[in-house]
């Protein structure tokens, strides 16, 4: 038996270099890979953004050669048959081409009519995929007409019609809610289980990875380790720590303490009502608040990748905003006894018969980050739109920066900021230029545009990009960019729609750690997220189903709300499925 033949996945010493138009040479987006997966098993590539993992799928996929190296997939040479193993393999991509206006039934044909299905295998493969994706009831259903996570379902039914040998995922649960993305990792997990599918997708979570046999990081186009899960997390081998913020202080504001000693700290995140945090090795003991203790904590997968890419120097420059920012004291004191930013009464809005928001009531202190929560379809999305006055209510009141919804829309819109889920900037401008066109917008003129800018692309890192054109930025600066446009006029109150979609850990400590620092200033933010690790960073969060609203508090009430005792402790993520379950098995009642 040769070597590398037990392997599904075997690339060696792997290297893929694009033109580059600027300098008319090659940039390296991958360089001396070597990743292997094996038979039947599930494999994980994760890493920040630009790291080099959607090159690699497309690769191993066949789309594309490397320029060096050696790669073979399931005992093929990729580079001189990939036809033959496009014939054997199915690839599903960040952004799956359904056909919206095709009912999932049209999708599934269509999909078997291009990969030549033969039409008496058919009747019992499409039973099975619609099964196992609880997808039978809408099988005449546009797919335009589904909900996020219901998309991602069909796209993976699309892809396993003709049954891959090996099935490539390239980010497979962006943006979908953690019920649907579990659903998902069920299916997944028993096509290994049951048909010893192999598996190799690239992830921003961290959880999903642990599930793997095998987790690859890359960073900048290399592998920086690879092995078990517990082989990765045992770079932070006794290095963890956990700690609860001072009673009424909320999480985001220790770990920002603790993120801006970098002298002791690699990493820390907010995780059940507490911080956890990874102590640098050899380094002096952090600075902690008095009267908050530390205790260790296990290792998790996350906690290794953290050490891992920190000690090739990325995440640097979380601090960077804290000094931009108002003291927490003095804001909240500012902030006191006033007025709500925003308040919800009984809010509603149809779409036909279709009633996406059902009553909601809540209300926003200035500088309160508050999440908007939910499953796909849950009407957050509408209820944002409605707030940010994209959207006329059907029914009842929204008053936002002291603005009647209903009669002073445009007015309010002056006094916000909202960035989109999807990167809405213009591509073939350059950083500049979009500052430029987007302050133009919001009404700033002369020097005072020309002050604005040279604050938003100090603050937000973007000045040794200043010159790129948007399209060629790597996502977590496009998120940069959105979010410096949003600033630029110093809006009361920040709308973000998904901020971190798709995002790896890495970025998502950064970008809370520079919302934290505007909150501490007295901006409002409202934020929605699949994330729920991220509903720790806020004040208060709402969780909608269906249109109607189940829980409003503090991440701690909505945990006790789900179940949470202190023997008992749970994660936001175990809350909200929790809850959302508890409520869709009462409405079935």
């Amino acid at each position: 038996m040769s070597a590398g033949s037990g392997l599904a996945v075997d690339a060696r010493a792997i290297g893929k270099r694009f033109a580059d138009p600027a300098t008319r040479q090659g940039a390296a987006a991958l360089a001396g890979v070597d990743v292997q997966a094996a038979h039947g098993a599930l494999t994980a590539l994760v890493g920040p953004d630009g790291a080099g993992k959607t090159t690699f799928l497309r690769l191993v996929a066949g789309l594309m050669r490397p320029s060096e190296g050696s790669l073979r997939v399931l005992g093929l040479d990729v580079a001189r048959q990939p036809q033959a193993v496009q014939d054997r393999i199915g690839y599903m991509p960040q952004r799956f081409g359904l056909y919206e206006d095709l009912s999932v039934q049209e999708n599934l044909d269509l999909y078997a009519d291009l990969h030549g299905v033969p039409r008496p295998a058919r009747r019992e493969r499409f039973a099975q995929l619609l099964e196992m994706t609880d997808l039978a009831r809408f099988a005449a259903r546009p797919a335009g007409k589904l909900s996020g996570g219901m998309k991602q379902k069909l796209g993976l039914a699309c892809t396993l019609v003709r049954s891959p040998e090996l099935l490539l995922l390239d980010e497979p649960t962006v943006g979908v809610d953690p019920l649907s993305r579990r659903e998902l990792w069920e299916i997944v997990q028993q096509l290994v289980a049951a048909q010893r599918l192999t598996v190799l997708l690239a992830t921003s979570y961290m959880d999903e990875a642990a599930r793997c046999a095998q987790v690859h990081v890359l960073h900048e186009g290399r592998v920086l380790a690879g092995g078990s899960p517990a082989a990765i997390a045992a770079h932070a081998r006794g290095l963890c720590r956990e700690a609860e913020p001072p009673p009424g202080e909320p999480a985001r504001r220790l770990q920002a303490r603790l993120l801006d000693d970098g002298a002791a700290v690699v990493d820390a995140v907010p995780h059940g009502g507490r911080v956890r945090f990874i102590l640098r090795a050899a380094a002096s003991a952090p600075q902690l608040p008095p009267g908050v203790a530390q205790q260790p904590v296990p290792e998790r997968l996350e906690d290794g990748f953290m050490v891992l890419l920190r000690a090739r120097g990325s995440g640097g420059g979380y601090a960077a905003t804290a000094a931009q920012a108002a003291p927490d004291g003095a804001a909240r004191a500012a902030g006191a006894g006033e007025a709500p930013v925003i308040e919800v009464h009984d809010l509603v809005r149809r779409f036909g018969n279709f009633v996406a928001v059902d009553r909601t009531t809540f209300s926003v202190r200035r500088g309160e980050v508050f999440g908007l929560l939910g499953p796909n379809g849950a009407g957050k999305t509408t209820t944002f739109r409605m707030l940010c006055g994209l959207l006329a209510p059907s029914g009842g009141q929204a008053r936002v920066a002291g603005l009647d919804l209903r009669s002073a829309r445009s007015q309010a819109r002056g006094r916000i900021g909202y960035v989109a889920q999807k990167f809405s900037l213009y591509a073939n401008l350059t950083v500049r230029e979009n500052l430029r066109f987007f302050g133009g917008a919001y009404g700033l003129r002369g020097a005072r545009l020309a002050q604005r800018m040279q604050a938003v692309l100090a603050q937000f890192d973007l000045a040794g990009h200043a010159a790129r054109p948007a399209g060629q930025l790597p996502g977590g600066v496009k998120q940069r960019l959105a979010m410096a446009a949003g600033l630029l006029h110093e809006p009361e109150i920040l709308f973000l729609d998904e901020p971190t979609s798709g995002a790896d850990p890495l970025a998502r400590r950064g970008f809370w750690r520079r919302i934290t620092a505007l909150a501490a200033a007295g901006t409002t933010v409202v934020v929605t997220t699949h994330f729920m690790e991220e509903a720790e960073y806020c004040d208060r969060v709402v969780i909608q189903d269906a249109g109607r609203l189940l829980a409003l508090g503090t991440p701690a009430q909505v945990r006790a709300q789900a179940g949470e005792t202190p023997q008992r402790r749970l994660d936001m993520e175990r809350a909200f499925i929790g809850i959302v379950e508890r409520a869709r098995a009462e409405a079935r009642r």
